[in-house]
């Protein structure tokens, strides 16, 4: 096994991860709003990261910290503007509108590289637009709203933040790198919530729990395994596994409420694994070696 594979399985154990987490953050913010409800999230994560890992943290490198606060600086913008924006829009379109992404990193990284994507990556990414459109899209969504502009901007700063993991992971301190970034959207997000918010502490038992396991996998987890993991994998690949974040979490929703994903949506998710397969695998060049031995 390559470890460009070992890197793309353990990215979809992170999709794994986020896909669960929909219904554990739908649950928590019953008690607490958006920015208190991060804060919480991302503050706790930092700590139990930074215990764990204190030995890295002691010996960070100013490499790590100078990008580890722009990625975080970043990461916080993609969920600002994604929280603002679910305000004055659906769910569905938000989550579409977000899953943009997929088409954005090939085409960011096309330019960066001053390179056009191969037609292998094109389809693949086609299959998994179109996949990810038919689960998350509803017959009512209507015209452009500023919502849809605020998740777009969204959909934007998540792109720059794949392709610039991808970028320097490289040469950070992977682990202490992910680390700064949580530490980073906690903070702000603290900022923000005692700003426009009246922040409080959750009350009941079943939301100490939801946080603690967003906290500990979802997000200190969940991002110390990106940033290791983009060392050795590409930016579209990344942002191709994780249209199965949809996936995954209508699978927990059918499993935990008995929501049922429908014809549609279990066809849109076929369209984006095979997507996905299609250039995990590199099906062409698996198909010339077995006619050309």
């Amino acid at each position: 096994m390559t470890k460009q594979l070992k890197a793309d399985i353990a990215l979809l154990l992170v999709t794994v991860g986020w896909g669960a987490s929909f219904i554990l953050t739908k649950n928590s913010l019953s008690e607490l709003q958006s920015y208190n409800f991060l804060a919480l999230r991302f503050i706790f994560a930092f700590f139990i990261s930074a215990v764990i890992y204190y030995k890295k943290i002691i010996a960070i490198d100013k490499f790590t910290l100078k990008y580890g606060t722009l990625l975080g600086l970043l990461l916080f913008a993609t969920y600002a503007f994604q929280t603002v924006g679910i305000n004055y829009t659906t769910a569905s379109k938000s989550a579409f509108i977000t899953g943009f992404s997929v088409i954005l990193v090939p085409i960011f990284s096309a330019i960066i590289a001053r390179k056009l994507p191969n037609l292998l990556t094109v389809i693949s990414v086609a299959l998994a637009f179109s996949g990810l459109a038919l689960i998350t899209l509803n017959q009512d969504v209507d015209g452009l709203n500023i919502g849809d502009i605020y998740t777009g901007v969204c959909a934007v700063f998540f792109a720059i933040y794949i392709i610039l993991v991808g970028k320097f992971t490289v040469k950070a301190e992977s682990i202490a790198f992910a680390i700064v970034q949580i530490g980073v959207v906690g903070f702000l997000s603290l900022i923000v919530s005692l700003a426009i918010e009246t922040p409080t502490v959750p009350v009941s038992l079943p939301v100490w729990i939801n946080l603690a396991i967003l906290s500990l996998v979802c997000t200190s987890g969940a991002y110390i395994v990106q940033n290791v993991a983009q060392k050795y994998t590409s930016a579209t690949h990344t942002a191709l596994i994780y249209t199965c974040e949809p996936v995954f979490a209508a699978i927990f929703a059918y499993l935990a409420v008995g929501e049922v994903l429908g014809v549609k949506g279990s066809m849109g998710a076929v369209l984006i694994v095979v997507g996905m397969l299609l250039i995990e695998l590199d099906i062409p060049k698996l198909l010339y070696k077995k006619t050309h031995p």
